[in-house]
């Protein structure tokens, strides 16, 4: 029995599989460019343009402290976001209950929204747009804009095109980026921020959370 038709056939369907798949990771890796340039880039650009200062003020401490494991685990998120698609092309096996082509459609289309919301929300925190904190420095009480609706929009839009650049190329070095940004955002959110901005704005920031949700609306308010 002649079996080449056959060979063919799937020696066509595994090239035309390999060349889609290929084609997410280099989408997957554009979209993270995409988003250090908005993000990070082209904010930083305005920043320095509107104040001469460029906002950053590090995510560092002394070893072992919040700041230092914050800085740490958003190092490492960020570097596995690049790893992720680069070791899917050198043959890294993605996760078969989501390797859909709907399932990258989402991931792309939520990895966008993520970047849009991102540049938003940064814009809406103007001239006191802020990387890390400087415990001598105080900086006016956002909660205009997105901030009126949840207080740490930035975060959210963060941790949305971190899930959306993980499910256009899902293996496993992607999807535990995603979980390391999300155990970053908490800790620096929890752990160095809200104290921070306690300290600084005390009554005005507890009216303020204990009406505003941290992440989504009307979810973790502190009464």
């Amino acid at each position: 029995m002649d079996t080449s038709p056959y060979r063919h056939r799937l020696a066509r369907a595994s090239l035309e599989r390999s060349e889609s798949v290929s084609g997410v990771e280099w989408l997957a890796l554009a979209l993270f460019a995409l988003y250090a340039l908005v993000g990070f880039g082209i904010r930083t650009a305005v920043q320095i343009r509107r104040t001469g200062d460029s906002g950053f003020r590090g995510l560092s401490g002394s070893l072992g402290s919040a700041e230092w494991w914050t800085g740490l685990l958003f190092a490492t998120a960020l570097v596995a976001s690049v790893v992720a698609p680069i070791a899917s092309l050198l043959g890294l096996s993605t996760i078969s209950a989501l390797e859909h082509g709907w399932v990258h459609t989402a991931g792309a289309a939520l990895a966008t929204l993520g970047i849009v919301g991102t540049f938003i929300t940064q814009l809406d925190m103007g001239d006191n747009w802020r990387v890390g904190v400087d415990e001598d420095e105080r900086t006016e009480l956002v909660i205009s804009g997105s901030f009126a609706m949840v207080r740490n929009p930035i975060f959210t839009a963060m941790l949305v095109t971190g899930a959306g650049i993980a499910l256009v190329v899902p293996n496993g070095i992607a999807l535990g980026s995603w979980v390391l940004l999300l155990l970053a955002v908490q800790l620096q959110v929890r752990v160095v921020e809200e104290p921070y901005l306690r300290r600084h704005h005390d009554e005005s920031y507890q009216r303020y959370v204990a009406r505003v949700g941290r992440f989504l609306p009307g979810v973790g308010t502190l009464r």
